[in-house]
């Protein structure tokens, strides 16, 4: 009768949680936002939606999102950064005439203590290379970057090597001693590479994660032993799609992101 009475309230507190989200993911609608906590919930907990692209099953974060250091920096580590990742799909990307366009990437904390959300990063553009997929050597090169008309911008990932971006203003400070959360987001969708060929975005297999760091500091340097800097979290790998899509990386779980959530659009 008890693991009854356990089981009966812990399915009602589901419901009650899958309920209020479904109310507030309306109202978010409705105002016209494409982000919504249903969906920053999603992007940590459900698988991907497909395998990137090279890199190797035994990285934690190759099938599902994972949370690295979470809301737990190294105590005299003073530094952050938003970033994302771009990787074909494991199977192949048949589509020549797509490009991703990439804009407004965003990062926030929740104050450990005030339990207030505070804006760490909001860039239009960002920035990036190529990286080698499995990340060996922190390996990169010049990536396939084009300006867009609204200043964000557009890119090509593949042959071996992803699209790992951040923010313009790249890293920001801040007090490890006051991080109770962790959101980043960014927004993309598929676009023509040459109006003049044919459409082939359809067949576009693109998949975007989003993520984050903790640093040493504003300065420090990548280190081989990764004793200067860490992931936060690696959220959800999703297809991009024609339509503007937002993608996410939170460390809240699903019942505190619906009590208190970060900023929406």
């Amino acid at each position: 009768m008890i693991r009854f009475k356990v089981l009966l309230s812990l399915l009602l507190g589901a419901l009650c949680l899958s309920m209020l989200i479904h109310a507030q993911d309306t109202e978010n609608c409705a105002r016209g936002y494409l982000n919504s906590v249903a969906l920053i919930a999603d992007d940590m907990r459900l698988p991907h939606e497909g395998r990137p692209h090279g890199l190797p099953e035994q990285y934690d974060w190759s099938a599902a999102p994972r949370i690295g250091y979470g809301d737990q920096p190294p105590t005299n580590w003073t530094a952050f950064i938003a970033w994302g990742q771009v990787y074909e799909d494991a199977q192949g990307n048949p589509a020549t005439n797509t490009r991703v366009q990439i804009r407004d990437i965003e990062a926030y904390y929740l104050h450990a203590e005030s339990q207030r959300w505070y804006l760490l990063q909001f860039d239009r553009l960002v920035e990036g290379a190529a990286y080698a997929e499995d990340f060996v050597d922190n390996l990169s090169v010049s990536a396939d970057i084009r300006a867009e008309p609204d200043g964000s911008i557009s890119i090509k990932a593949g042959g071996g090597y992803n699209f790992h971006f951040w923010p313009e203003s790249t890293r920001t400070t801040i007090d490890p001693q006051t991080i109770g959360g962790i959101f980043t987001t960014v927004q993309a969708r598929l676009i023509l590479e040459d109006l003049a060929l044919p459409d082939d975005r359809s067949q576009a297999r693109y998949l975007m994660s989003m993520g984050g760091d903790y640093w040493l500091d504003l300065a420090a340097e990548w280190q081989s032993d990764w004793s200067t800097v860490g992931d936060v979290a690696i959220g959800r790998f999703r297809y991009i799609t024609p339509e503007w899509q937002a993608f996410n990386m939170t460390t809240v779980p699903p019942a505190q992101l619906c009590a208190n959530p970060p900023p929406l659009r």
